[in-house]
């Protein structure tokens, strides 16, 4: 882990919070009043950042149905807007994500805005998603990276992503090998099968277990009850869901939630 980010080095477990953001201006669901969504967006960054969180992954889950490809410009406009909030008020290392799978435009805003890393759902391979086929764009992310000198910025690529299935059944320890060796990830997720799902504890141990590269983070459905079950697998978590109130994720971040998460995780550590 220490050499991921320097900000991160003393960390046993990094914990990230996410930032949902709701729908944008363009999107079919935005409600028409675009300060609400910085409010938004504020307020729950300063509920996690309260709370002692590690790190803030910034994610435009509010524009579903969400684009197959490339996102339009406007959604790239208002997440760097967003990003740029963020960052002027909040001293924690800062992620992109920009949904479905528009890890170039994430790598974009994360520059103009000197955010520390992004996250790509599908960097390598192919899956199916309810977009449709996506397929991975390393070769593309990596040149884009290179072409705009910010190697400085990490790629978090998931494993055998969420809300989506292999085009064809593939041995993991091998996706995970291609995803860090070809395909140039930093750190690698590992999720429930959707949003605030758990994920499966013998699939994070094999992810663990197959690479020593790079750290492994759990990316859905951490709480306080099941820390336990993923502590020895990882080296940290991206936590959105449960750290809502009653732990719904259309709902706002709930401070007492994150206090208790993130205490239960620095306890575990120190024992």
């Amino acid at each position: 882990m220490n050499s991921l980010l320097p900000e991160w080095a003393a960390c046993r477990h990094v914990i990230l919070g996410m930032v949902h953001v709701p729908a944008l201006p363009g999107s079919s669901k935005y409600e028409g009043d675009p300060t609400l969504i910085e409010d938004a967006v504020l307020r729950d960054a300063q509920a996690l950042c309260d709370g002692s969180v590690d790190g803030l992954m910034l994610e435009n889950f509010g524009d579903s149905p969400f684009a197959k490809g490339r996102v339009d410009a406007t959604t790239v406009a208002w997440m760097t807007r967003l990003a740029t909030a963020v960052k002027q008020r909040f001293s924690v290392p800062l992620g992109v994500n920009v949904l479905r799978n528009d890890g170039r435009s994430a790598l974009a805003i994360a520059q103009a805005v000197d955010a520390q890393f992004i996250r790509v759902n599908i960097l390598a391979g192919a899956r199916v998603t309810d977009q449709g086929v996506i397929e991975g764009i390393s070769h593309s992310l990596l040149r884009d990276r290179a072409r705009l000198g910010c190697r400085q910025i990490k790629i978090f690529a998931d494993v055998n992503v969420k809300h989506s299935v292999a085009l064809v059944s593939r041995d993991l320890r091998a996706e995970v090998s291609e995803l860090v060796e070809r395909a140039g990830a930093d750190a690698l997720i590992v999720s429930g099968v959707a949003t605030g799902q758990p994920a499966n504890a013998a699939e994070l141990k094999e992810v663990h277990d197959t690479t020593v590269e790079v750290p492994v983070f759990v990316g859905s459905g951490v709480n306080e009850d099941n820390w336990d079950q993923f502590s020895l697998s990882c080296d940290g978590c991206i936590v959105g869901s449960s750290l809502k109130r009653d732990g719904r994720v259309e709902c706002p971040v709930d401070p007492e939630r994150v206090k208790r998460l993130v205490g239960r995780i620095r306890q575990a550590d120190v024992s």
